[in-house]
């Protein structure tokens, strides 16, 4: 693949090469350890989908506790729901360059990006009425058709539409520094800055987030097929925590582009 999830690429189980990476520069005392252990693994010592599926669903609970905490305080302490999201960069940075998945850090996570989701949530809502439901919807149905669509074997990951959505996250990535830079020192006074300008009468954040959520869609794939090759290539458990962290990383980026294009159709009628 030219380009793998951080939060699956930096452990040698979701190469495609599996555990054999795992092997190499080890002593040949340990490698003799290694030879006269049982070659099947012990039973429940190896990912699986079902309890990633688990796992991935307490981290969706954490999200949702924390998101409802957001949502109540979020005009009385705007502060906390601001500070949540700059912990949760942190923590993402934390479990992405750690290499060897920690669940508290995974589920820390989770927990502190949900307050901050329930704080722009209730930001969003306050100034477009029923637009949290509608991006909730919406995240719903496009990260069920995605997995439906994966289960079915419809789509797949390959390496040309890896290296296309490598370029269009690059592209985005500068695309949304420089508005940031635009928005920081009031070279545009627009709410969501160059989003807000219009091409043909259509905004550009309206025809961007529909590219946005295509990539977003994408990275699920890629997510799922990252943990379906760690299962195949029978990862250590512990590594059920990076396929949950990816799918938290995504499904969060998702909804959050979701309700900023909502607010920018909303805005520009």
């Amino acid at each position: 693949m030219a380009l793998d999830n951080p939060a699956f690429s930096r452990n040698s189980a979701f190469s495609a090469q599996g555990g054999v990476a795992a092997a190499q520069d080890v002593s040949a005392q340990q490698l003799q350890e290694m030879y006269d252990q049982p070659s099947t693994p012990p039973a429940g010592e190896t990912m699986a989908i079902e309890t990633t599926i688990q796992k991935s669903a307490v981290a969706f609970g954490l999200l949702v506790v924390g998101a409802a905490l957001g949502w109540v305080t979020a005009e009385s302490m705007p502060f906390l729901w601001i500070g949540a999201g700059i912990v949760g960069f942190v923590l993402a940075l934390v479990n992405i360059f750690k290499k060897s998945p920690s669940p508290a850090l995974v589920l820390a996570y989770s927990a502190v990006q949900g307050v901050f989701v329930g704080g722009i949530s209730a930001f969003y809502e306050v100034q477009f009425p029923g637009i949290v439901t509608q991006a909730v919807i919406a995240t719903l149905v496009v990260v069920g058709v995605t997995l439906a669509l994966f289960a079915s074997g419809k789509i797949r990951a390959s390496k040309k539409a890896t290296k296309i959505f490598l370029i269009a996250m690059v592209g985005y990535g500068v695309f949304s520094l420089v508005n940031l830079g635009l928005m920081l020192f009031g070279v545009t006074d627009n709410a969501f800055g160059l989003r807000s300008a219009e091409i043909f009468g259509i905004p550009i954040g309206l025809l961007l987030g529909v590219l946005v959520v295509i990539m977003a869609a994408y990275s699920l794939v890629l997510d799922f097929d990252f943990i379906q090759r760690g299962v195949r290539n029978r990862a250590p458990k512990k590594f059920e925590w990076s396929g949950v962290f990816g799918i938290m990383v995504t499904v969060i980026w998702l909804y959050l582009e979701i309700l900023r294009m909502l607010a920018i159709a909303q805005s520009s009628d």
